[in-house]
């Protein structure tokens, strides 16, 4: 999420109103922070990428702060890359925790899902439709650091 953006000028907002956005690709999606016991689910926002939808309004984008931990109803499946791609590919695994990655590159996708094995999916290549529910919000950053690895990369320029 991006932190610190000041949007007076956009919406009249006080100086001090902070704003937090999903991946930019998201960015002209309604959208709401992710909380403890939210319902996601996965899907296509027809904006070039895929992320999570609240699952009682999917036209509403549910941003996900690095570190929160995620639980699926079923064993998260991938869309399928090489020699099959029609078939998708199952990751064998109901947890994950949301991570961002390729966070010095610009043209990239950002969004991921670290399984327990180590492994790491880009969330845009998630199959649509796989419902998740937030476990656990990373704990409050207490240095500069974890505040660092907890911000969302925000491309804008």
């Amino acid at each position: 999420m991006m932190k610190g953006v000041r949007l007076q000028w956009l919406r009249g907002l006080s100086p001090t109103v902070r704003f937090e956005m999903c991946d930019y690709s998201l960015h002209s999606i309604k959208s709401q922070p992710a909380k403890v016991g939210d319902k996601l689910i996965t899907r296509d926002f027809g904006t070039g990428t895929r992320g999570f939808a609240a699952s009682e309004d999917r036209s509403v984008a549910v941003c996900v702060l690095p570190g929160t931990e995620l639980s699926f109803s079923q064993y998260v499946m991938c869309l399928a890359t090489g020699l099959l791609p029609w078939r998708s590919r199952v990751v064998g695994h109901k947890t994950a925790i949301f991570r961002q990655i390729n966070k010095d590159k610009v043209a990239a996708h950002h969004d991921a899902l670290e399984f327990p094995d180590g492994r790491i999916a880009l969330l845009t290549t998630l199959c649509e439709g796989q419902e998740a529910t937030v476990l656990q919000l990373p704990a409050k950053p207490k240095t500069a650091v974890e505040a660092q690895k907890q911000q969302r990369v925000a491309y804008i320029g």
